[in-house]
């Protein structure tokens, strides 16, 4: 009886500290983001509850009192913003990955290894996430200036909201090719279907994607938890598996 309630009040012990994370997550970062939050539900008993959108609408979401307790965000200027604007714990964001775009198509041999189908007139519809909400389609429209195309290809433009409807927009053929996160794509070191351009990371502003612990996270133990998970080797592990930069 003695050991099976030492057992018991382990147990209870256990369940006080667990406690649930509300998380905002960019949409490039949702399949290596559930199974981080797999492992941190395992590794430390705390629960994170996700959320997947454009970051420019959390922004929107959390000024308007949205109860998110952490931002994963698709780059590193709106948690910087929220952090100065008081939406955030001073001196807790940093950079979690660094993204990749690419050009994508479903279709095999589509898209050539040097992007040059961007310049071949054979462009029906582009798909790209708004400029104006997610990063990644602000770094489309940065690599398409780069190369010259950006005017000629604009009325093809096909958008989504974020990067999750740019990506759905091409694996269902309403575009024939678009610009998407490599994480989207890439899985055990290599893209997994269609053809694809990696961007080179010159042609755009790095995408770094911060994290930030929100105010209404700033008491709540399994918020820093994560944060801190976010660092280590288990998750920076499945970050690579995506593609993602340290």
């Amino acid at each position: 009886m003695r050991r099976w309630w030492v057992l018991w009040v382990l147990f209870a012990v256990g369940v006080a500290h667990a406690a649930e994370v509300s998380v905002a997550v960019a949409t490039n970062f949702t399949a290596p983001m559930q199974k981080i939050a797999a492992r941190f539900e395992q590794d430390t008993g705390h629960k994170a509850v996700l959320a997947f959108g454009s970051t420019g609408r959390f922004y929107a979401q959390i000024r308007n009192g949205a109860p998110f307790q952490v931002l994963l965000a698709a780059d590193d200027e709106t948690p910087a913003r929220l952090e100065r604007e008081g939406a955030g714990v001073p001196g807790s964001r940093f950079t979690y990955a660094t993204g990749r775009l690419v050009l994508w198509s479903s279709q095999p041999g589509l898209v050539d290894a040097q992007g040059e189908v961007l310049r071949s007139g054979r462009v029906d519809r582009l798909a790209l996430a708004d400029p104006k909400l997610a990063p990644y389609g602000a770094a489309a429209i940065e690599t398409l200036g780069a190369l010259g195309v950006l005017e000629a290809l604009r009325p093809r433009f096909v958008q989504g909201e974020n990067i999750a409807q740019a990506h759905q927009f091409v694996a269902t053929g309403n575009a024939a090719l678009g610009f998407v996160a490599l994480s989207q794509v890439f899985a055990d070191g290599r893209i997994t279907g269609g053809s694809a351009w990696v961007v080179p990371a010159n042609l755009h502003t790095p995408i770094r994607q911060d994290a930030l612990l929100l105010e209404k996270g700033r008491d709540n133990p399994a918020a820093t938890a994560l944060l801190q998970y976010l660092r280590g080797d288990n998750a920076r592990t499945v970050m690579r598996a995506y593609g993602y930069a340290d």
